[in-house]
């Protein structure tokens, strides 16, 4: 039974948000034939020969063994050879208090607010970037820099760098560092507008602190919404891949069979078994240019809360709700994005959205979902005229939204 608007959050989506390694040991064995006495060489004229071991005429002389190659010999070693020198291992560390945040004060009261001996302790973490620019642009995860007080970026060829966190950016997990190098190897971009279930995945990374891991497997599917896979603060649609991605690869980088950058490993779901998810590149990277350019990134927000309609959630509104925002049955639809709470002094509130609305269209691009409608907003322009066609009580109309900029709470 469901009792108030609190009950819905089952349902709802904000946009404002805005989202031992042991070594096999083998033996060589040779075998050993019981030595033959000589036989005389009389009568040994090819034509008392065995045929076996006759001569042939002309006969060429058996081609020697051919010597494997030096060169990668598949497509996926390929691609490894040809990205990796631009995938980069990232190590970040922080000092933290030895006392843990809302500590009782009789632990306080003996060991002080900093600790019994060392008022501080290190935190170490490890994970994986690319570099996408020769003058030393990298980008990887928010996460993997979060807090950090000093980055290393360490190169396939050893070389080590002291990195600056340029910016980052908590709504996608995507951040941008940069070191001092000029004439670095780079990763090529490629696209995900085309991926389909099926194609070729590899990922590259630094897994559980093993440097240069390369793991290959498919594209498992696309447009997984930031709820579907666990993450309900991000605002990006995710690739999912069975390519094995653990701790540590987060930010690296996701190919094609090309060797095109096609995503950036950011996510496992601890409950899944080969189950991995990446950002689309063409987020990644429009979310690090604006961090190089600024070191921060302005998302558009509408200030709405929202739910995908279907007609088992418009009966149960009609049915089971007690003191709804709005009248439930006056929904006049039953497929659609349903707003659920218009918050106030927001661009939603100005332009007379309201709860029980049922939009329809963003931008003339018709929506099924929350994560729809999250996608086109994000691809609007901040201050930009947004028109949402929408449903009111079966009248259908259309209202122009101004995004604003995402308020710092809402991140």
């Amino acid at each position: 039974m469901v009792k108030s608007l609190k009950s819905w959050g089952t349902y709802a989506a904000v946009l404002v948000m805005g989202v031992g390694l042991g070594m096999a040991g083998h033996a060589t064995w040779q075998s050993f034939s019981p030595v033959r006495t000589p036989q005389p060489l009389t009568n040994r004229s090819p034509a008392n020969m065995p045929p076996s071991l006759a001569p042939v005429a002309n006969e060429s002389p058996p081609a020697p063994p051919s010597v494997p190659s030096a060169q990668p010999y598949n497509f996926i070693a390929a691609a490894a050879e040809r990205v990796g020198p631009a995938v980069v291992r990232i190590d970040a560390s922080r000092t933290v208090s030895r006392v843990p945040p809302g500590a009782s004060p009789f632990f306080r009261r003996f060991f002080g607010e900093e600790g019994p001996s060392a008022p501080e302790r290190l935190r170490r973490g490890t994970g994986s970037g690319f570099v996408i620019s020769p003058n030393g642009q990298i980008i990887t995860n928010a996460h993997v820099v979060e807090g950090a007080d000093t980055v290393r970026v360490t190169l396939r060829d050893g070389r080590e760098f002291e990195g600056r966190v340029v910016g980052a950016d908590e709504v996608t997990d995507v951040a941008a560092i940069a070191i001092d190098a000029t004439d670095l190897p780079t990763v090529t971009l490629g696209g995900s507008t085309n991926l389909v279930p099926g194609q070729w995945a590899i990922a590259i990374g630094n897994p559980l602190g093993l440097d240069n891991t390369v793991t290959a497997g498919i594209i498992s599917a696309t447009g997984r919404s930031s709820s579907e896979v666990g993450s309900p603060d991000r605002r990006v649609r995710f690739i999912q891949t069975d390519a094995a991605i653990n701790p540590g690869n987060s930010g690296g980088p996701l190919l094609n069979d090309q060797g095109e950058v096609i995503g950036m490993n950011t996510a496992i779901r601890a409950n899944a078994q080969g189950l991995g998810f990446a950002i689309p590149i063409e987020t990644a990277k429009r979310i690090a240019d604006q961090l190089f350019a600024t070191g921060q990134v302005a998302h558009p927000f509408l200030g709405i809360q929202m739910t995908n309609l279907t007609p088992a959630l418009k009966e149960e509104l009609q049915k089971n709700v007690e003191d709804p925002p709005f009248d439930p049955s006056k929904l006049a639809v039953d497929r659609g994005v349903l707003i659920l709470q218009v918050l106030e002094n927001t661009p939603a509130a100005t332009a007379g959205l309201q709860p029980g609305d049922v939009i329809l269209k963003v931008g003339g691009v018709p929506v099924n979902t929350a994560s729809d409608v999250q996608e086109q907003v994000d691809g609007s322009k901040i201050g930009d005229l947004l028109a949402l066609e929408i449903n009111r009580e079966g009248e259908v109309l259309e209202i122009g939204v101004r995004p604003t900029t995402l308020p710092r709470s809402q991140n």
